[in-house]
C-alpha cells in the first residue's frame, strides 16, 4: 500500500455505474413485479452493493480501510437494462473511487446471480467511474 500518513484529511466523493443488460422483457417484468424466485432483486442488489462499498479493503489488496461517511446504491430500469449507480463520501486521506466501483460491481453481480436461472443471456457492462471529488 502507498504511505498516506502525511496526507491531510479532506472531503472525498465518487460516483460509479454498472449496467446489467437482460435479454427478455419477461425478466424485467419479474424484477418489477418482485416475482423472481430468489426474491426482491433490486433490494438484494442494493444491500449487496452497500456491503461491497464497506468491505472494499478486504477484497482489493492495495485499498486502505477508510471511514465511509455516506453510501447509497440506486437502480434505474431503462428498457432491458438495470442501471446501477453508487455514491460514496468520506473525509479521509485517500479517495473512494474503488469503493464506488466495487459496490457497483457487487450490486451487478448480485443481479446476475439472482436472475441467471430465468435469463441465460445476462450481460454486465459499463462499469465506470462517473464522477470524483
Amino acid at each position: 500500500m502507498i504511505d498516506i500518513t502525511n496526507k491531510i484529511k479532506t472531503y472525498r466523493s465518487a460516483v460509479a455505474q454498472a449496467i446489467v443488460r437482460l435479454s427478455e422483457q419477461e425478466t424485467i417484468d419479474a424484477v418489477r413485479n418482485k416475482t423472481v424466485p430468489k426474491g426482491d432483486v433490486i433490494e438484494a442488489s442494493r444491500i449487496a452493493g452497500l456491503f461491497g462499498i464497506k468491505r472494499t479493503s478486504d477484497m482489493i489488496p492495495d485499498c486502505h480501510p477508510l471511514p465511509v461517511e455516506f453510501a447509497v446504491v440506486r437502480h434505474t430500469i431503462c428498457g432491458l437494462e438495470i442501471i446501477i449507480e453508487t455514491e460514496v463520501h468520506t473525509i479521509y486521506r485517500t479517495g473512494v473511487e474503488v469503493e464506488a466501483l466495487h459496490g457497483a460491481s457487487v450490486a451487478a453481480l448480485t443481479i446476475y446471480d439472482m436472475l441467471k436461472p430465468i435469463d441465460k443471456a445476462i450481460e454486465i457492462t459499463g462499469i465506470k467511474l462517473i464522477r470524483k471529488k
